[in-house]
């Protein structure tokens, strides 16, 4: 089973850039998972999809779909929790 996380942020947000150590930690630990980061800016089709209105969002998605989604900067456990529960 795929899983990803997408990771929808701006170069401008504050809490991205709070946000971005913790991805950073889970993407060394979790390897068969693709991390994928959505500059809003310039993807905005792509979060017009994902209906993202805040950021830093989060979402975890895998073969059967979204799992879970995130808004504002979440814990590394909650992550975690998520991303077992999609299958990594």
């Amino acid at each position: 089973m795929t899983v990803r996380l997408l990771d929808f942020y701006a170069d401008w947000c504050g809490p991205c850039k709070t946000q971005d150590p913790i991805l950073d930690e889970l993407e060394a630990d979790y390897e068969g998972v693709s991390f994928e980061k959505v500059d809003v800016d310039e993807e905005q089709d792509i979060a017009n999809q994902y209906q993202v209105r805040s950021l830093p969002t989060l979402i975890i998605e895998n073969d059967d779909g979204i799992v879970d989604r995130f808004v504002g900067v979440t814990q590394r456990e909650d992550l975690e929790d998520a991303l077992k529960q999609a299958g990594a």
